[in-house]
């Protein structure tokens, strides 16, 4: 990982289905200040390949949210749905390769399948996959495929890494990772209504535009052993990653959307101005912050 001939490349990637809210200023911010502050590069991605959650007003505001908290990019913002043959060409390499599937289990099915089991193995974010599709007869999943069953692409990663060979990935706060992909199961690569995920697509625009640092939230600290093994498969850069603390609310839930957490569009309407909601997204003054206090809430 040569990264010193060249300029720090970071990126903030939000996905516009809601309004930006203080975790993603942070997240912003983080990443801006780590490119501008050793004179590189700080890009903005608009991560919409969910065509069913996406909105464009939404992508509107969060741009001029974005430009109101005094942060500016470089070049233009990539749209993820603008790419769709980048991500394409990726899922073809694979499919060469021998390693994704088509999985035609549904949600129920995938269910069902882990109650029968009694015990299914566990990653981060719950049960595994049961691989159930990856030892379907040729013959039957050719039938399905050609009767138009509804089915998703799935990354076999025994088969991966059988080709990656062992791999590891540099995190700026934890140090060298042994990766282990493992841990997400065979994962879903693309679907018929989604041709793309969130773990292709991710892998392949980092890529494509050049990003070295690699900066976004500790909640996804696993994924990047996903990814790091999409790199070596295809063949991609390899940056380094930095896997920043989440703010959190007073019961140490990490702010969202779902749950409604303070949006900037609140505090801009409450009369905030820009310094003082940097300062509360954890920059005060340009410098990284500790525990915060948002209306009587500790922000960790």
């Amino acid at each position: 990982m040569d990264t010193a001939a060249s300029p720090t490349v970071t990126r903030f990637a939000p996905s516009p289905t809601g309004h930006l809210h203080l975790g993603h200023a942070h997240s912003a911010l983080f990443g801006w200040h780590a490119a501008r502050e050793v004179g590189g590069h700080f890009l903005l991605r608009i991560e919409d390949i969910d065509p069913q959650r996406c909105r464009r007003e939404y992508e509107r505001d969060l741009i001029d949210d974005l430009s109101w908290l005094g942060l500016t990019w470089d070049g233009p913002v990539r749209r993820q749905s603008d790419h769709p043959a980048d991500h394409r060409a990726a899922l073809d390499r694979l499919a060469g390769l021998g390693v994704i599937y088509p999985c035609f289990c549904s949600r129920k099915d995938i269910a069902a399948e882990i109650a029968r089991a009694g015990h299914a193995p566990h990653g981060p974010d719950g049960p595994l996959y049961p691989g159930t599709c990856r030892g379907l007869d040729p013959a039957e999943r050719v039938a399905r495929l050609a009767a138009d069953v509804p089915h998703a692409l799935r990354l076999d990663v025994a088969s991966a890494m059988a080709i990656a060979g062992p791999l590891r990935w540099h995190d700026r706060a934890h140090g060298w990772q042994d990766a282990t992909p493992g841990i997400l199961g065979d994962v879903v690569l693309a679907r018929k209504d989604t041709p793309t995920s969130y773990h292709l697509a991710v892998t392949v625009d980092d890529h494509i535009q050049g990003v070295t640092l690699v900066t976004r939230g500790e909640d996804l600290f696993f994924a990047t052993h996903l990814h790091r093994l999409l790199q070596a498969l295809l063949g991609l850069r390899v940056p380094e990653w930095h896997h920043h603390r989440l703010l959190t609310n007073d019961r140490g839930e990490r702010l969202s959307k779902r749950d409604r957490a303070i949006g900037l569009r609140d505090l801009r309407a409450a009369g905030y101005e820009p310094a003082a909601v940097r300062s509360l997204a954890g920059f005060p003054d340009g410098r990284k912050g500790s525990d915060l206090v948002v209306q009587g809430k500790v922000i960790k």
